[in-house]
């Protein structure tokens, strides 16, 4: 269970920055909008990760969220803030992957 909470935390990780992306392109009410998305995804993305190193040990926990934000805001960054894709950014980004599946298979 605690793994799927470390997932959405991730996600959350993800939504934060797209807020931010949003937040950096628009002024008055909105952008105060776009922030206040910024800081509640923090707020739940800090909370669940918190929750999820009760049985998932730190060093494992941290790494695997951290490449999940990655790996979703450079997806997000593609799709949503036409962000150039290049062969060293898919590279780089499937050896996050590989990773991240190294240090949860290291976990069990």
């Amino acid at each position: 269970m605690n793994w799927i909470i470390l997932i959405i935390a991730g996600m959350c990780e993800v939504g934060f920055t797209y807020c931010l992306g949003r937040a950096k392109s628009v002024t008055g009410t909105e952008w105060y909008l776009w922030i206040g998305g910024f800081v509640v995804f923090s707020i739940v993305s800090m909370v669940l990760l918190a929750k999820a190193t009760h049985t998932i040990p730190m060093s494992i926990a941290y790494p695997v969220w951290t490449g999940i934000g990655v790996i979703g805001t450079v997806i997000v960054g593609v799709i949503f803030f036409n962000e150039l894709i290049t062969f060293w950014k898919i590279l780089f980004t499937i050896m996050l992957i590989v990773s991240i599946v190294g240090l949860k298979l290291l976990s069990e």
